[in-house]
């Protein structure tokens, strides 16, 4: 059951995709399910992938998933691939369970944003970006979740813009 340990960073950021493009004409309820389920769901592979994980032979460690090669400069190469082993797979579980746990919470909190599906998106993304910062298998897609979970910070501390104190603290 290990084999599909990739797909844990995908699900939020399928759902992200949805929330960015048709937030705005989804109700309430169908935002908050499909925000929370997604971070459910990577968690539930989380789980099943820790347990797989578990069961195989520490020499074969580190279980890496490549999608496709992604930048070839001469002898230079880095592929959008993920790996598995016991600190990414414990990483991957805090993260989908903690952001899960935030996600129920903000359902309630958000309940009467006018943004709600924006602050879901970002929410969302900011998941996304945190597992591909623990399960990249290179330097320079992790990287990318660095730079991705800095972005979301941003968006997230800013998020109530109008007000004069969150724009302040979001420069």
């Amino acid at each position: 059951m290990t084999d599909i340990f990739w797909l844990i960073p995908f699900i939020p950021a399928l759902s992200t995709l949805i929330l960015a493009i048709f937030g705005q004409k989804l109700p309430k309820k169908y935002i908050s399910f499909q925000a929370c389920f997604a971070v459910f769901a990577s968690f539930v592979i989380s789980v099943i992938s820790l347990v797989g994980l578990l069961q195989t032979s520490p020499e074969n460690y580190p279980l890496v998933k490549n999608l496709f090669s992604w930048i070839h400069a001469g002898s230079f190469k880095a592929d959008l691939s993920f790996q598995l082993d016991p600190l990414s797979a414990v990483m991957a579980l805090v993260v989908t369970g903690v952001g899960f746990l935030i996600h129920v919470y903000s359902v309630g909190y958000m309940a009467n944003d006018k943004s709600y599906s924006r602050y879901f998106t970002y929410l969302n993304l900011f998941t996304f970006a945190m597992l591909i910062l623990v399960m990249s298998s290179n330097v320079v897609l992790m990287f990318v979740g660095w730079e991705g979970v800095g972005l979301c910070s941003y968006l997230l501390i800013g998020f109530w813009f109008e007000k004069h104190s969150a724009a302040n603290a979001g420069k």
